[in-house]
């Protein structure tokens, strides 16, 4: 029996040089030729999701192609940086020195102010696409942010947090992973077909 396959997309660039999490900001899709080359690598029968953060949206319409496309959801966001969206690193290191350093020296449970930890964004997400691959069967494409992409990828194959913060993901990036007798594996990260 062949494995389940499981297609993690990171939206197209925002540009964007602050923290940004809820913020609605667009993707650029202006790459056509990268749009191509990802449709062309996903399989054709294939059901894709996206968070319904706009970067997501309109990123999975246009590798969707003929695929079947499901409703956009929420519960596929990005981290929520509650206070610190939208400031610049700098900003929020002078704003909350202590905590932003345990942020990124201690994921897990630490959240920024009216934000979200590590470990919920991991569950939140997590619940979502095991919600999605039990409600449709074969191959499922997931169009996502970065650090949605980092917690499925650890929590699917066991990496911890602090492994997981170590590894590059880039935009109109493809992670694949596959179930296969009940484990997952990972099969390519950060992928640029």
């Amino acid at each position: 029996m062949s494995p389940r396959r499981l297609f993690l997309i990171r939206h197209g660039p925002t540009h964007e040089t602050a923290f940004t999490g809820w913020r609605d900001v667009p993707a650029d899709l202006s790459d056509t030729a990268a749009i191509a080359r990802m449709d062309a690598h996903l399989p054709a029968h294939a059901c894709v999701v996206s968070s319904d953060l706009i970067r997501c949206v309109a990123t999975a319409d246009a590798i969707s192609g003929g695929r079947t496309r499901l409703p956009h959801d929420p519960a596929l966001r990005e981290f929520d940086f509650g206070a610190w969206d939208g400031l610049g690193f700098e900003a929020v290191s002078a704003r909350d020195p202590v905590l932003s350093r345990r942020f990124w020296d201690e994921p897990g449970d630490v959240a920024a102010p009216d934000g979200e930890s590590w470990n919920a964004v991991a569950t939140r997400v997590g619940a979502a696409i095991e919600g999605h691959l039990a409600s449709h069967a074969g191959d499922l494409v997931v169009v996502a942010h970065f650090g949605a992409i980092l917690c499925q990828i650890g929590r699917l194959t066991g990496r911890t947090p602090q492994q997981m913060l170590a590894q590059k993901i880039d935009p109109l990036s493809v992670s694949e992973l596959h179930l296969h007798d009940g484990a997952w594996s990972l099969a390519s990260v950060n992928q640029r077909p």
